[in-house]
């Protein structure tokens, strides 16, 4: 059977053989036992209601295996043996270009080199899932190869409902993931959910299929660490940049650290993605003892290289023992995935990775005793350094929030605040997201490099000649820009699809896009995917991260990543996502994505113009009307482009007066 037949044939009519358990790939690790032994047939009858009742006896005791072992039913069975990869678009079956478009996005994400788990359907943070079982994904790519442009695919937490009546300027799908009633959003509610089959943790672009690998977080990280070091006054050269985490998102950082150009070390407990990014090249070296990367990182100092150093260990031994050599840290900051403290995101000083492991998925108390016990030490390490100049920012990985609640000293005096800024409240709001810079992305889908290759050119030569004209207040994002996709190809940015990311303002998305298009009629180059991180100006309302420098006391509301898809999916995206939970955690964010298909045509150019002016201006009125200086000079310059758009400003009251 040739791919495109497997692809239309969906769920196989007769059961393939049963999958044997690969020890080789990267798997998540055991879920906790949740499930009541009602509830876990309860989770049988939900998986097996996408098989023939002729399957039935056959399927529940390898499903009842699996939720036993895994804690979920993953399906093992049914996925599928051809190689995970986003190909070439004309490989894919189907009527309609936007369908097979996001085809190519959605195997992407489950391409082996892209997702952390890809066997479980898991692209990144631990727990970011594209589908919750192999039986979504064969039906969800069977109904895209069947679709046509009159009709819109329904996706609910990884599964497909169905095929309905739309028309051609309607979104072809429409995602949504873990969407839970706000008093059931508890860590205990999703995980029984997951457990049940029913709701999924998308992640910010693992659900919405726009996740392009660790690129799609580096350029963000190198701007963050670059203007760290502008915060602090210091060279990057010869400075020590430490982290922690090398696994999906995190895995940008040391890549970061390298075009920055400061030495970084980053700790992972993780042996399989330590390798996993070696051999991609995004560390240069690994390390695994203290005794080594002392001395390492000494000679690095004294040498000033530019070097990415991978501990094969915990954070917390390295904080520990740089502070009993006094080893000075510049820069200091955390991305393990501590939005799911209890499921892998974050592991315990003082045993193995194996043992962690165990230790989670069978005794699930004392685990959560141990990393809260960690989280104090953590904090208390990084204590000690900021004491002697570090400069420490949390990356919105909800460090701190966790560190919080395991009664870490990490709260300011008033006992509200923590004592640390988020790099968005210090750096990425007030320098980029106010302004309207954010995670541009797109995604050359014909494969070809050579095409992206022309796409970096064409988005260079509209950034320069934007440059000339632009305000004093947007030149150093300008500069940053050129600089990053002028590096772009030289730093081997690629895993999986060819894809780039940059970060643009309103004006400079709409005329790069109108760019590509035009290139794309006049046949120079293919049908490209549009899109963004939903980590951007007005996609995600997130209190301790992306909305965390809003200070009129309306960070913990969601109107505007629920305004932002509502807005996109009539004003021209391909595909619209709305999530509870990514990045900062299930329950802590509401979320908003879309993809954007451009395929040459007038309609295309009408959309893009409509859609992306939307998308990131709804974001800067949200700001503004905070009274954030930045977004205010951001909307005002905007409305003087466009005569349509009348946005409330805000009047500022005299300080005096209030005391």
């Amino acid at each position: 059977m040739t791919f495109k037949e497997q692809i239309q044939q969906g769920i196989p009519s007769i059961l393939p053989p049963k999958a044997t358990y690969d020890p080789a790939i990267n798997h998540a690790p055991k879920r906790k036992e949740i499930l009541s032994t009602e509830e876990k047939k309860l989770a049988l009858k939900n998986a097996l209601r996408y098989f023939d009742p002729k399957h039935h006896a056959e399927l529940i005791p390898e499903f009842s295996e699996e939720l036993e072992k895994y804690g979920r039913i993953y399906m093992y069975r049914l996925r599928p043996d051809y190689k995970m990869y986003a190909r070439p678009i004309d490989e894919y079956p189907g009527k309609s270009l936007q369908a097979k478009a996001i085809m190519h996005m959605i195997q992407n994400n489950l391409d082996y080199a892209v997702a952390q788990h890809p066997h479980e359907l898991i692209t990144y943070g631990g727990n970011g899932a594209v589908f919750q079982n192999w039986a979504q994904y064969l039906l969800t790519m069977q109904y895209l190869s069947e679709m046509t442009d009159e009709q819109t695919l329904t996706m609910y937490s990884g599964h497909p409902m169905g095929l309905f009546p739309s028309h051609k300027e309607a979104p072809r799908v429409v995602v949504t993931n873990g969407m839970v009633i706000p008093n059931y959003s508890k860590p205990d509610d999703w995980e029984k959910m997951n457990a049940l089959g029913v709701s999924q943790y998308g992640q910010m672009t693992a659900g919405s299929y726009m996740y392009i690998g660790p690129q799609g977080i580096v350029h963000g990280t190198t701007i963050t660490v670059l203007n760290g070091f502008r915060k602090i006054k210091q060279n990057p050269e010869g400075s020590l940049f430490v982290t922690s985490g090398l696994g999906g998102m995190s895995g940008a950082q040391p890549k970061a650290g390298n075009i920055a150009g400061c030495i970084t070390v980053c700790a992972e407990v993780n042996p399989k993605i330590t390798k996993i990014r070696h051999e991609q090249g995004w560390i240069n070296e690994v390390v695994t003892s203290t005794d080594e990367l002392v001395a390492r990182v000494a000679l690095a100092k004294a040498n000033k290289e530019t070097v990415s150093i991978a501990y094969l260990g915990n954070v917390v031994d390295v904080w520990e023992r740089f502070d009993q050599e006094n080893i000075k840290i510049d820069l200091g900051s955390d991305q393990t995935s501590l939005h799911n403290p209890w499921a892998g995101g974050y592991y315990p000083v003082g045993i193995s990775f194996e043992e962690a492991n165990d230790l989670m998925a069978n005794n699930p108390e004392l685990f959560k005793e141990k990393v809260q016990e960690t989280l104090r030490r953590h904090a208390a390490a990084i204590n000690k350094h900021t004491a002697k100049g570090t400069y420490f920012f949390d990356y919105g990985n909800a460090f701190l929030l966790e560190a919080s609640r395991a009664g870490a000293d990490v709260m300011a005096e008033n006992n509200i605040d923590f004592k640390y800024p988020s790099y968005v409240q210090d750096i990425m709001g007030p320098m980029c997201f106010d302004y309207g810079f954010g995670p541009f992305r797109w995604v050359c889908t014909s494969g070809k490099p050579e095409d992206l290759l022309k796409t970096d050119a064409i988005a260079c030569e509209v950034l320069e000649e934007m440059a000339k004209t632009a305000p004093n207040e947007i030149q150093q994002q300008m500069q940053d820009n050129i600089k990053w996709i002028k590096g772009a190809q030289e730093n081997k940015l690629v895993v999986g699809s060819q894809a780039r990311i940059l970060y643009a303002d309103a004006e400079g998305r709409i005329k790069i896009a109108e760019a590509f298009n035009q290139a794309i009629a006049k046949g120079e180059i293919g049908a490209v995917v549009l899109g963004r991180d939903h980590h951007d100006v007005s996609g995600t309302d997130s209190p301790y991260r992306e909305t965390s420098n809003i200070y009129d006391g309306s960070r913990f509301t969601a109107d505007m990543a629920i305004h932002n898809v509502i807005g996109d999916s009539f004003r021209g995206a391909t595909w619209v996502s709305i999530h509870n939970g990514g990045g900062v955690g299930w329950g802590e964010v509401i979320n908003g994505g879309f993809g954007m298909v451009l395929d040459g045509s007038n309609e295309a150019s009408k959309r893009l113009a409509s859609m992306l002016f939307w998308d990131v201006n709804n974001g800067i009125s949200r700001r503004s009307w905070a009274r954030n200086e930045g977004a205010v000079f951001a909307i005002k310059r905007a409305m003087e482009v466009e005569p349509l758009l009348k946005v409330t400003l805000p009047n500022i009251v005299d300080e005096n007066l209030l005391n």
